[in-house]
């Protein structure tokens, strides 16, 4: 069996951070993709994916990455669904298992120079 999805893209919005009751971090983003042709009225077309990240590569996403930043993510298909007002809700995912920073659009917008140190390389 096989589920991998590699997608390139630009942020809607900047990462929502948050952790969980055991701590790890967990980020979450929409990806804009777009479509590898044109409309009718000659206008090219987005999808819109929603990735998860998990852990330090979160907390990463979080800190170097914002609305309109360009990524690569590498990572695998995952649906869920849950019960909400008596009806159930489905959610098809990216789960990323990297996330490659593809420009620093947030640092270039804070005027701010992106150095890694080795403790924290984004991935």
């Amino acid at each position: 069996m096989l589920n991998r999805v590699i997608l390139i893209g630009r942020l809607t919005r900047d990462p929502e951070l948050s952790y969980i009751p055991t701590g790890d971090a967990v980020a979450k983003f929409t990806l804009a993709v777009d479509r590898p042709f044109v409309n009718k009225d000659g206008e090219r077309e987005a999808d819109f994916i929603p990735i998860v990240v998990w852990r330090k590569p979160a907390e990463n996403c979080a800190k170097y990455i914002g609305k309109s930043s360009l990524v690569a993510v590498d990572g695998r298909l995952q649906t869920r669904n849950y019960e909400k007002d008596g009806r159930r809700v489905y959610i098809t995912e990216v789960v990323a298992d990297s996330v490659r920073f593809l420009d620093n659009r947030k640092k270039q917008e804070q005027g701010t120079e992106v150095n890694f140190d080795e403790g924290d390389i984004p991935f």
